[in-house]
């Protein structure tokens, strides 16, 4: 290695080691103010040096309103505690005079007699502190001058008294919602605004407590507040840091009038600190001087301004040494700021992977009883079936064989054979011929067996039990594949559940500034653009408008504009009138197709009955479902085995499952439900109204027809009723339409309702190609009106027909070009 190297190599190996001590330096830095804090935390300290600067706080020179409400909330909430407050505020106003110290000890021994006295008739509570605090603090305040004025009070006495302890009622409240953060490690997600406040009226008040320190003849006061000051404006901006300086500034003022000067500097500075926060520490610091110069050239001479000038110059100089994660922790707890923001987002995300993450273990766990359930079990299916006859053998000996004279010689090993073959093929004559054998095998049974008849009679009777359990047992096997198939389904819309949820929101900020400038270009007043989605096909978007639609501007005017913005059809999905007079709207993606419907119905013999159900349902978004159900014989069994049968697909459908699995969900439920041989057919036509692609699911159904101009087209499938067998499957029949098309669905009692017919298929085509007009409703009322016709006048059997008309979505209203190309959003 040369010496370039060697030196490059030692300068890396030096810089990765200094690297390392610097890292080791700020973590164990980070660990000892993390220790000093809790030290503080949990010995008091925090308190006791809080107690010390409140119990010399003053307000106009001669109210001491903050120790009573302070040691009172502290008793109450960490009554550990209260010695060490109680000596710090006895510490802070011995600095005040030994009667300050007097009237102070007389206050908290006051408190503390009058709640113990109180606890004997009462559970002393929260609700009812400030009151005590109250008349405690205006009875020994009145107590206390009545002695010191040698026995007597005034009137102005009197009501300083009273000041004091309204001051005290209200410090209440304010210490029980920000004392918690001296005494607790443990902190919320987010303050509201009025414990924000609570906590700068506490710090503020405890600052009063340094009114009078100087430093060179510069006030430790105005160095603190406006460090302050400029701390929350650089954290939170300029409506806390302006409101951090008014509330300060106020506090200070009746502590001492002379600082009224004060809150207008502090008040200023937080406004403009909060504004050029975006400067960062330099950009908060220079809103802190420029508000310091105004301020100070109210002030008394140069050297007034001079010191006014160091002293924001110090505040300034705390600032900038301050840590980056004291002012970062702060913002997360401050409604409005970024880190506030990312703090819930962050939160919220977690929530949002807890979520899916159950949603996809539950998903998971169906995923494997589905499987458990699709297991067969392994093995020759021909030895089961061996073994399954011996059982059946070894039953029927048992009954027949048992006590012959003859069981060893028919048993034995040289007719064995033989004695095994001859029963096997009685089984199997017997099962085939329904309990009857050929006479040939009767006289070889006759030869062989000298008990033929009870041999014959006990597999008979054997023989309906073993049939009965192969057929339970294929109705098991089913069953656990239709629980198999049902599981799955669950199991993919749970997946799909969670992947809906998990997918993250787009922020669409710059889109709707787009759409908030378009409207507002046009002469429509918005208040807001809200956007959900700008998937093609499922646009989303809510706006508020001030007042009410009483012009239809949403409809006529704004879901036009949102057409050409978005190169889509935007339709006006609801109105809601709000509060405040304002209007809320939602414009959703129209769709590319609709379905015009007509239905007739009528019921065997002109009853109110029938046995024919149909529904006509939205399954989410862009689909479109019909469905008829026809239900075994009329009357009204008939209809409730209809009615339930589309009840069932209904709601099985709206969860997500596919349609196949939904149908046989239903075929499972209704088959193994009832031992009853009841059983309904089920017609269900499923359009995209995107694409307008349909599929068919004829289950018993009779053919559907589609009109498409002068032709007339047969849907059918070959499949058998629900509920009828358990095995069970579903042929799907896809049909692409087109606009204009007449889908026409009906029962069997129209298909076969007209009489003197040979060919029901030829006369239904002949019919729809004779209708003239493309009215569905008018299409049903003339097909069923003929099918009646044809009978006489009389109606044979339930009746039902349903058309659907296939159009193309034309809005109402034409899309309004926008001004500005560049507004379009692609």
């Amino acid at each position: 290695m040369d010496k370039g190297e060697r030196g490059f190599a030692e300068t890396s190996i030096r810089n990765s080691a200094l690297g390392g001590t610097k890292l080791e330096i700020s973590h164990g830095f980070k660990k000892v103010t993390q220790k000093l804090v809790n030290l503080i935390l949990q010995k008091g300290l925090a308190l006791f040096l809080v107690a010390l600067l409140l119990g010399r706080a003053l307000i106009l020179s001669q109210l001491t309103p903050f120790i009573l409400p302070f040691f009172a909330v502290v008793y109450l909430l960490k009554k550990d505690k209260a010695p060490i407050v109680l000596f710090g505020l006895l510490a802070g106003s011995l600095t005040l005079g030994i009667g300050n110290t007097i009237h102070t000890f007389g206050l908290c021994f006051i408190y503390l007699i009058s709640l113990k006295l109180l606890s004997l008739f009462v559970q002393p509570s929260v609700k009812i502190l400030p009151y005590g605090v109250l008349v405690i603090s205006f009875l020994v305040k009145c107590g206390w001058l009545f002695f010191q004025n040698g026995q007597t009070i005034s009137q102005f006495d009197a009501f300083m008294a009273g000041i004091e302890a309204s001051l005290s009622f209200v410090l209440v409240f304010i210490f029980m919602q920000s004392i918690p953060f001296l005494t607790s490690k443990k902190r919320k997600k987010s303050l509201k605004t009025e414990e924000v406040v609570s906590l700068i009226i506490l710090l503020a008040s405890i600052m009063t407590g340094t009114i009078g320190w100087t430093v060179y003849d510069l006030s430790v006061e105005h160095i603190l507040s406006r460090y302050l000051v400029i701390l929350f404006a650089f954290t939170a901006g300029a409506t806390v840091g302006s409101t951090v300086g008014v509330v300060t500034g106020l506090i200070f003022s009746l502590a001492s009038v002379s600082s009224l000067l004060q809150m207008s500097l502090l008040a200023f500075a937080g406004l403009l600190g909060g504004l050029l926060k975006e400067g960062k520490q330099i950009g908060t610091a220079f809103g802190l001087m420029v508000a310091t110069l105004l301020m100070g050239l109210y002030g008394e001479g140069n050297s007034s301004l001079l010191d006014t000038v160091y002293e924001s110059s110090i505040a300034i100089f705390l600032l900038l040494i301050t840590p980056k994660s004291w002012s970062e922790n702060i913002a997360r707890y401050i409604p409005g700021t970024t880190e506030y923001t990312q703090d819930q987002q962050r939160y919220a995300r977690k929530i949002r992977d807890i979520t899916v993450k159950r949603v996809e273990q539950f998903s998971s766990v169906f995923q494997a009883l589905s499987n458990s359930f699709s297991q067969t079990e392994k093995g020759n299916e021909s030895e089961k079936i061996e073994q399954e006859f011996d059982y059946f053998l070894s039953d029927v000996t048992e009954k027949t064989c048992q006590m012959c004279y003859k069981k060893a010689q028919c048993w034995g090993t040289e007719n064995f054979d033989t004695t095994y073959d001859l029963m096997k093929n009685i089984m199997h004559e017997m099962d085939e011929n329904t309990g009857t054998i050929p006479n040939s095998l009767n006289q070889q049974l006759e030869r062989h067996c000298n008990r033929s008849q009870k041999v014959k009679n006990a597999i008979h009777q054997g023989l309906n039990i073993y049939q009965a359990n192969q057929q339970l047992k294929l109705q098991v096997k089913e069953s656990r594949k239709l629980v198999a198939e049902q599981l799955l389904g669950v199991s993919e819309v749970m997946g799909d559940f969670a992947k809906e949820i998990q997918r993250e929101q787009a922020n669409h900020q710059k889109q709707e500034e787009i759409i908030l400038d378009a409207l507002q270009d046009f002469g429509i007043e918005i208040e807001e653009v809200e956007i959900y989605s700008l998937v093609p096909g499922n646009i989303d978007i809510d706006i508020t408008l001030p007042g009410q639609n009483v012009l239809g501007e949403c409809e006529k005017i704004i879901a036009p504009l949102l057409s050409d913005i978005l190169n889509e059809t935007i339709i006006v999905q609801k109105e809601e009138q709000g509060s405040f007079d304002f209007l809320y709207a939602t414009f959703r993606s129209a769709k590319a197709f609709v379905v015009e419907t007509g239905v007739a119905h009528a019921a065997k013999g002109g009853g109110f009955l029938s046995g024919d159900s149909y529904s006509m349902i939205e399954l989410g978004p862009g689909k479109f479902a019909a469905a008829i159900s026809d239900g075994m014989g009329n009357g009204e069994r008939a209809h409730h085995e209809s009615s339930e049968t589309l009840k069932l697909l209904q709601k099985i459908l709206k969860s997500g499952i596919e349609e196949k699995v939904a149908i046989k969900s239903v075929n499972s439920i209704l088959s193994l439900r009832s031992t009853d041989e009841i059983f309904s057919t089920l017609d269900l036509a499923v359009i995209d109204l995107q694409d307008a692609q349909t599929k068919f699911l004829k289950i018993g159904s009779t053919p559907s027809f589609i009109k498409r101009g002068n032709k007339v087209l047969k849907i059918e499938a070959a499949n058998l009723p629900i509920g009828m067998i358990q095995e069970f499957d579903v042929d799907v029949v896809t049909e692409q339409l087109k606009a204009g098309d007449l889908l026409i669905m009906m029962s069997d009692g129209i298909f076969e309702g007209p009489k003197n017919v040979e060919n029901y298929e030829i006369w239904m085509k002949r019919k729809l190609r004779e209708i003239e007009t493309d009215d569905p409703q008018a299409i049903s009322d003339l097909i069923m009106e003929e099918v009646i016709r044809t009978c006489s006048g009389t109606i044979s059997d339930d009746m039902t027909i349903m058309a659907l008309k296939i159009k193309h979505n034309t809005p109402k209203w034409a899309a309004i070009p926008v001004r500005s190309r560049g507004m379009k959003i692609s």
